[in-house]
């Protein structure tokens, strides 16, 4: 009985991480009023008796969607290598990457539904609270700054809230180049800052 009970748990799995990936993509792409179970379930190619089965409610779709993205965003973040000092403008690069692509835009849209939707809102707080002090965190092993020396940790969370800003305006344009300044900019400023 096991033997058969594994593939059919492997498929769930497969089908609950389809989903998953579909409600990100669809809330990146269409937002939050764009972002329905059926919406969801075509994309990820499953009925949505299906989809429903994995996660009864819209709620309970997007709730999973959003620890599915805070996930995420953290593997993303662990798996930037740690440089140190000779390696700041990689590691600016790498965290601007990260808060400019697809799984920021989903989270964007998230804080946004989020605003409006009480049961949402909890859990995208806590959430948001838990990946924004590992990305601190992260950010400061990447850096190789000493949070000891006064001004340190505000330089650090200034450049998070950065490449915060600079995704809000990847919604609206193709900053690419305007973005590549910036990061340039921000490297030499924590390399003083830092040194």
């Amino acid at each position: 009985m096991g033997a058969v009970a594994a593939p059919k748990q492997d498929r769930s799995r497969a089908t609950r991480l389809r989903l998953l990936e579909a409600a990100v993509a669809c809330l990146a792409e269409r937002g939050w009023a764009g972002s329905t179970v059926s919406v969801v379930a075509e994309r990820a190619g499953v009925s949505r008796g299906a989809a429903q089965h994995h996660f009864p409610t819209r709620e309970d779709l997007f709730t999973a969607a959003v620890e599915y993205v805070a996930e995420e965003r953290s593997s993303a973040l662990r798996a930037l290598v740690p440089g140190g000092p000779a390696h700041r403008r990689e590691a600016v690069e790498g965290i601007v990457a990260l808060y400019t692509g697809t799984l920021f835009r989903a989270a964007l849209h998230l804080w946004v539904a989020a605003s409006d939707e009480a049961p949402l809102r909890r859990r995208v707080t806590e959430l948001e609270a838990r990946v924004g002090r590992e990305a601190h965190r992260i950010a400061v092993e990447l850096l190789g700054a000493d949070e000891s020396v006064p001004g340190v940790r505000e330089t650090v969370q200034g450049l998070l809230d950065m490449a915060r800003g600079l995704g809000l305006a990847t919604l609206l344009t193709d900053d690419s180049a305007r973005r590549g300044r910036v990061v340039a900019e921000w490297a030499r400023i924590l390399d003083e800052a830092l040194s």
